[in-house]
């Protein structure tokens, strides 16, 4: 069994779940308090998004938690994420951290059937029934990339 507590071979979603992301919708970004890990990928790659050293976009852009890794830091103004624009779209989409991608994939909300829908009632996009079927290896990918994210760093490999 994994940290998160599912194993893919047991797992009551391995036959897919549906799901679609919907334009401007921003639900899963919009939330006061929100805490997005990173992992040294992430960090990496938004530090090249802004053409900056890892080191200064650190500095920047991110904060660091009591236990020393570092997260996305949010707006003092209302805690929201600080590349979520006033359209409720993403800033960097392109470059986004893991566990942004990854959402709704998280394995704090594949647990069990009940934590599923309680992730429903907050990202319309599982409630839409045109949405595609997003196949079950497919969610383990993300599941495991919200896991490496939230395994987090606290220092940059040399």
């Amino acid at each position: 069994m994994s940290r998160s507590g599912w194993r893919k071979e047991n797992s009551w979603w391995q036959d897919g779940l549906q799901f679609t992301c919907i334009e401007g919708c921003g639900k899963c970004c919009n939330e006061p308090g929100g805490i997005v890990n990173l992992s040294v990928e992430d960090a990496k790659r938004l530090a090249q998004y802004f053409e900056l050293t890892t080191s200064d976009w650190l500095e920047r852009d991110c904060v660091r938690k009591l236990d020393g890794k570092w997260v996305l830091r949010s707006k003092k103004s209302d805690g929201i994420c600080i590349y979520l624009d006033k359209e409720m779209s993403c800033t960097v989409y392109s470059a986004k951290p893991n566990q942004c991608s990854a959402f709704p994939w998280w394995g704090e909300n594949l647990r069990s059937e009940r934590t599923w829908k309680k992730t429903a009632r907050t990202c319309p996009g599982l409630e839409i029934h045109e949405a595609p079927i997003i196949a079950g290896e497919i969610i383990s990918k993300w599941v495991e990339a919200d896991r490496h994210s939230s395994k987090g760093f606290r220092h940059l490999p040399e």
